[in-house]
Order: C-alpha cells, then sequence, then structure tokens
C-alpha cells in the first residue's frame, strides 16, 4: 500500500459540475482530492480488505440475531421498547438490505481492524462507485497510468443487479428516494441510488423527509399526496425512532430501505458483542461497553458514543491522558470503549480504508484522510489503484 503524487485532470471540475458533483469541494477546502492516490496489490485487496469484510459482515448479521431475540440487548442497544416488536419482526421477516460499509485501519500488512459499521446510512457512495472509477479511466487514457492498472470497483453493478433482486420483492411499486432539505452531500448520494435504481428498470420517486406526510389512516404521503409504500431514506433508524412520526411507523406499513433491523448493524453497541462472540479474531479489537470494568485494563483506547456520526464525540484517551476530543450533538452517556488503534499514517495524513458491501458482497473500497487522528466530516476522498 503506497500513497503516490500524480498530475490532476486539467478539466475535473468542468466534469465534476457536468455530472453533479457539487460538493467536490466544501466550505473551499478539497474533499476530492486527485493530486494522489493508494496503490495496492491484488493481494493486498483479495487477502486483507475482501475476504475479511464478507467474514466479518456474516459475523456482524449473527449478533444481530442474538439481540433481536433478547430484551436486554435490545435496552443496552438503546433502541425504544416500543420499536422493539418491529424490529425483531423485520429481521424474522428477512427484509432485504441494499447496502453497508465496513471502516478499517489499514496500512497494507497485517490484519485490517474494524473501526465501525456503517450500515444504515453511509455516504460517499457516488464517489466511489462513479466517479473514482472515472478518474482512473481517464488517467489511463491520458497515458499517466498504466493500461493494467485496476480499482477495487464493482459497487455500481452490484448496486443496480441488487435494485433489481429486491424489485422482485415489491412488484410494481415506485421506490421513493428521500433525505433532508439542505444537505448537499446526502442529496448527491440519494440522487446516484435513484440512478441506480432507474437503471435497473425501477419506478422511482424523491421527497424531501421534512416534506413526508401522515394521512387520515396513518400512512405516510409525499408532496403530492402519494402514498409511500417502498421508500429508501438517507435518515437515521436512531432518528426516526425519536421523531414524532415513529407513532405511525407500524401503520404506514412502508417497505424500509434500510430495514429497520439496520438500526442494531449500525449502532456502535455490536462492537462489544462482536468481541465477547469472537474474541481474538484478527480483525477486531477489544472493545466493551462504557461501564464494563473489562475496559479498564485498557491504557490506549477511544471513546465512541452508540450513535455517532463523521467522527463527531469521539475521545482518544492514551495512558490516561485524553489526547483529543471532538465536538458534536452526540452527547449521551451511552458509549462503547474501544482499544485504540491508530490510523497508518502516510506523510501528515491519517488514513482510513471504507469497504463496502452490497447484500453480502464485498463490492469496493474508498479511502478517506484527515490530518486529525479522528476522520471527520471534512476528510478528503482519494482515489485508489490496483497494480
Amino acid at each position: 500500500m503506497l500513497r503516490r503524487d500524480i498530475k490532476e485532470r486539467a478539466n475535473w471540475k468542468a466534469l465534476a459540475q457536468r455530472y453533479g458533483f457539487g460538493f467536490h469541494s466544501m466550505y473551499d477546502q478539497p474533499y476530492w482530492d486527485e493530486s494522489a492516490f493508494y496503490q495496492f496489490s491484488l493481494q493486498q485487496i483479495e487477502q486483507d480488505l475482501e475476504v475479511p469484510t464478507e467474514e466479518l459482515h456474516q459475523m456482524c448479521l449473527s449478533i444481530v440475531d442474538k439481540v433481536v431475540r433478547d430484551e436486554q440487548l435490545l435496552t443496552r442497544f438503546a433502541i425504544p421498547s416500543m420499536m422493539w416488536d418491529q424490529v425483531r419482526s423485520s429481521w424474522m421477516r428477512k427484509e432485504p438490505s441494499l447496502y453497508s460499509r465496513l471502516d478499517f485501519a489499514y496500512n497494507g500488512t497485517g490484519p485490517a481492524k474494524l473501526y465501525e459499521n456503517n450500515a444504515d446510512t453511509p455516504t460517499s457512495l457516488f464517489e466511489t462507485a462513479f466517479w473514482q472509477w472515472l478518474w482512473l479511466e481517464d488517467i489511463v487514457n491520458q497515458g499517466d497510468m498504466p493500461r493494467s492498472a485496476d480499482q477495487f470497483n464493482i459497487l455500481q453493478d452490484f448496486l443496480i443487479e441488487r435494485f433489481r433482486e429486491i424489485a422482485t420483492l415489491q412488484p410494481g411499486q415506485v421506490l421513493h428516494f428521500s433525505c433532508c432539505k439542505y444537505t448537499e452531500e446526502d442529496k448527491g448520494t440519494v440522487q446516484y441510488l435513484e440512478d441506480c435504481a432507474k437503471e435497473a428498470g425501477l419506478q422511482t420517486a424523491f421527497v424531501y423527509v421534512e416534506d413526508i406526510g401522515v394521512d387520515a389512516n396513518g400512512q405516510f404521503v409525499d408532496s403530492n399526496n402519494r402514498l409511500i409504500r417502498w421508500m429508501f431514506k438517507l435518515y437515521p433508524w436512531e432518528f426516526m425512532f425519536e421523531d414524532q412520526y415513529s407513532a405511525h411507523l407500524a401503520s404506514a406499513k412502508v417497505n424500509w430501505l434500510e430495514p429497520m433491523w439496520k438500526s442494531v448493524l449500525s449502532n456502535k453497541a455490536l462492537l462489544p458483542l462482536l468481541w465477547k462472540e469472537f474474541e481474538g479474531h484478527p480483525n477486531l479489537l477489544p472493545a466493551y461497553f462504557g461501564k464494563d470494568r473489562k475496559a479498564n485494563a485498557l491504557t490506549d483506547y477511544v471513546i465512541k458514543p452508540l450513535f455517532s456520526r463523521e467522527g463527531a464525540n469521539i475521545e482518544i484517551v492514551r495512558g490516561g491522558q485524553s489526547v483529543i476530543k471532538t465536538a458534536g450533538p452526540y452527547t449521551s452517556d451511552d458509549v462503547i470503549i474501544q482499544q485504540y488503534c491508530p490510523l497508518p499514517k502516510f506523510g501528515e495524513n491519517h488514513t482510513l480504508v471504507g469497504s463496502w458491501l452490497v447484500n453480502d458482497r464485498a463490492a469496493g473500497i474508498s479511502i478517506r484522510e484527515d490530518a486529525s487522528l479522528v476522520t471527520q466530516d471534512m476528510a478528503r476522498y482519494i482515489p485508489h489503484v490496483i497494480i
């Protein structure tokens, strides 16, 4: 695994505008960065990332099966009791999922270490599945990369295939897509997924989360008063459980993407249970619930809220001293403690590898860089190649 400098494409910003990639820069700072790329060998991809991703995914699913059957565990996952039956039945009915992303610390040697499972609302999808592939095609055609160069990236093909599979379970239904207003990155992710669904032959519609209504029968409707029967929502389950309209989740009779059982899979309480069940697994880090006395054995560790996103409210403790504590809105006392495993550093860049799954199959990777030890929302996205 190497970080290499490369010349930027002269026209990439114009291309970004043409393809609707308006969030390539944020707050006058680069988000997409093609002045460098990460180079992997095929063995690193296949053995160190692809195989563990699929194995860990199956281990995570086994934890979901335990949690939905145990009220004490559902409580530890901070899932409201009024939602337990719905979460459980979602799993028991085997409601289909679409995609997820596992985040790893990996430096090219040794086992990749799992940081967390982004199983409900992972973003950076357009950049991974489409944009970095376009970058590779362009630089190969320009002669700046050998024609033998490849990329671990079958994400778009898998997404389209998966939409076709799920559509057979919802014949003739319109698939609504939704995200919050004023979130350009979220809107870009949702629009990309809607394009994939259309490519798969599905009928689609879009509605902002804020514009979803409830009719007299307790069913959800879009801004045109059309019933919502099937929806992909880039909106976390923990938010939905707390919203006022959560009282209508049962009566609404919506087939959700992602399904409600993903509220277990995307929860950081998953990490202590993984360690308890598979202690010593080479791709796992020791992890405990915040009040577990076993955590006292860790001298260097990370404190994470059960629900936090984009590196918010993360605290790193080394030798009993807090060395970094990020700000954010996730202030609950429900936390987990995970052994500190620093991200590899390439120059001044701390590098995180995201490994994507569609259904149960590893589908590609994404690379994020941050000057901080904690990968946050402004971390740069860097493309990768296999040589």
